[in-house]
């Protein structure tokens, strides 16, 4: 994946979390006060955050503060949520070989 391209997928993963943030509002969870269920299916998403900044060398927080924020909102209020995800290092892990590997690193 050359710098452009590498761009482009910055931008449009960027512009989705921004769509979402944008669905989010200033609620707690996206249901309102309590979790539910497009929160559980969207928090798995999170753990890839950490992965997708720095192998782009780009800031989601600083792009999208409230979805991160709701991110952690639901890991530290919910044990299930925080016990059932990866670390994201571990993602990171994962990651950067396959990157290599594919030729995109």
């Amino acid at each position: 994946m050359g710098k452009e391209e590498q761009e482009e997928a910055k931008e449009e993963l960027m512009e989705g979390l921004k769509a979402l943030e944008g669905e989010l509002g200033d609620k707690l969870y996206f249901g309102g006060e309590s979790i539910g269920l497009v929160d559980v299916a969207l928090v798995p998403c999170t753990a890839w955050f950490y992965a997708y900044a720095t192998c782009g060398d780009f800031s989601i927080e600083a792009g999208c503060p409230k979805l991160v924020a709701w991110a952690k909102r639901c890991k530290d209020n919910y044990q299930s949520v925080s016990s059932a995800l990866p670390h994201p290092h571990r993602i990171y892990d994962y990651e950067l070989p396959l990157k290599k590997r594919l030729g995109w690193a």
